[in-house]
């Protein structure tokens, strides 16, 4: 099998961040990493909420986030386990990724309260 590609930290740039999590699944998983700990499966992240993504759609979300620099990306056996590289980046941009994820929080806050209505 092929490696995965990382990028070294130095090259990771605010706006590949940017982008892979404008997109709502992406940033549910990385979020959902976030709170696992620092270590998540592909499988435990399949189900995001009511929503069930599809598995190829959820290796392309995983791939985004890993050529942005978000995630890191182990092979144990058939099983994928992905670690948050939250310190790194914090470290290169600090408070980008906090306000993210508040902001991100914000929004899931909101969606949720308008289909209560």
């Amino acid at each position: 099998m092929r490696p995965f590609f990382h990028p070294s930290i130095d090259d990771v740039q605010p706006e590949a961040i940017l982008h892979a999590l404008s997109d709502p699944n992406r940033a549910a998983i990385f979020v959902n990493i976030m709170r696992a700990g620092g270590i998540q499966t592909c499988s435990a992240v399949s189900a995001l909420g009511d929503r069930v993504i599809p598995k190829s759609s959820l290796s392309n979300h995983f791939k985004v986030l890993r050529e942005a620099g978000l995630i890191r990306s182990e092979r144990h056996g058939v099983e994928m386990r992905n670690h948050p590289r939250f310190a790194d980046v914090e470290a290169r941009f600090p408070g980008l990724l906090p306000a993210i994820i508040t902001a991100y929080a914000s929004n899931v806050v909101e969606d949720s309260r308008e289909t209560a209505e």
